[in-house]
This record gives C-alpha cells, structure tokens and sequence, in this order.
C-alpha cells in the first residue's frame, strides 16, 4: 500500500487497490503514515514561471505554496517514497537538495544529517508517455536499490511545454510560424500511467518503516 499526495481529484491514482488517493480535499499536508509515498506537491511558485505572468504586479513570492512541498519532504523522509517536481525547481535548492544532471542518474541528495538515504534524478516523462519531453527532477528517500530510468533525452517528435507568451509579437510570430502546438494546462499537469506506475514501483520499494526527523 502507498499514499498518493497531492493529486488530482478522481485522476489517474484513483481507483487503484494498492494506493490511497489524497486530493485537496483531504490536504495532504495533514498525511501521517503510516505508508510510503508519492508525492506531487504543487509547483506554480518553485518553477520557471513562480511570479506569475509577464504583466503580474505584484509579483508573486517564491516557494509560497502554504507549505505543501516542505509537507511532501517530511512525509517522504518519515515513511519513504519518492517527490516528483520540474526540472529546475527552485525547491531544491531552497531544501538544499543537490540538483541533478539532466543526463540522469541517480546523484545522492545531501542537504540534510542522513542525507544518504537521499537520491535525485532527471528524466524525462516523454519516455514514458508524456506528450511533451516534459523533464522531471524526482527525489526518493528509504529506497533500496534503486533502478535504472530511461535516462537522457526521449526520442519522438513532442509539443512544447511552455507557459504563455513574453510579448504579443513572440505570439504573433509563433502562429504565423505554427510553432505554437503548445499543451493546455491539464494536458501539461496530466501524469502518464506508465509513468505513475513509475513512481508507485519506487515507493513500493521502500523500507518498511523509515526513521523519523
């Protein structure tokens, strides 16, 4: 059995014998255990794009995401499992976790007094279905031989993955170019199932109890 967190009401982790689904409703935040996770707290503000809009004013605050990832990482370091973010998350360095090479592998996570038990790595979920390369950075912790990915770039032809446009005349010139097959938000947030089985595999692996902080 394994936890889910941070998921899509009635996504791709419902409806599975083996996994308990948390959605906003049930804030997963409030997850104590007792079973290993996977973890996909939200990411508008530790990403490439975290103030927003090219006109958004105020700007918005990096990382201030009422706590969700610093929820995910104490779960998965208190009863293992893996977090799953964008490549190039700002949380990384904020928890002081190494940022890995793109050329994947697994690196050892640091930033914390057992970090030994911690691992990171790139890969891409278009190797494992995604539309889009979609590049994924992935901590695990608790894990025990942990298995080669589909390391490095995927091969296939993928539509883009960025957000919106800097000006109207970047825009102008992407329609009149048709360089524009950009996904919807939901196409781009959608989790794969092969890739979800993935991830349910790694936490599968882990320790039956990890020490708690």
């Amino acid at each position: 059995m394994i936890a889910a967190l941070f998921v899509e009401t009635n996504g791709c982790y419902f409806g599975l014998p083996n996994v308990d689904p948390w959605d906003i409703r049930r804030d997963a935040r409030l997850y104590e255990g007792p079973w290993p996770v996977v973890a996909h707290p939200p990411c508008q503000r530790w990403g490439r794009y975290w103030g927003g809009a090219p006109r958004t004013w105020p700007r918005l605050k990096l990382g201030d995401d009422a706590g969700c990832f610093a929820a995910a990482l104490a779960a998965v370091r208190k009863f293992g499992g893996v977090i799953e973010h964008p490549e190039g998350s700002h949380a990384w360095k904020h928890f002081g976790i190494n940022a890995p090479p793109r050329r994947g592998g697994w690196v050892p996570a640091g930033g914390w007094v057992e970090g030994e038990k911690g691992w990171t790595c790139c890969v891409e979920q278009g190797a494992y279905g995604h539309r889009a390369r979609k590049a994924t950075w992935l901590y695990a912790f608790g894990i025990p031989e942990l298995p080669e990915l589909k390391w490095g770039r995927a091969d296939g032809d993928f539509l883009r993955l960025d957000d919106g446009f800097h000006s109207k005349e970047e825009r102008a010139r992407a329609v009149k170019t048709g360089s524009c097959q950009r996904l919807s938000q939901r196409q781009r947030a959608a989790t794969p199932v092969p890739f979800r089985d993935l991830l349910i595999s790694l936490a599968a692996r882990t320790e039956e109890m990890v020490k708690a902080i």
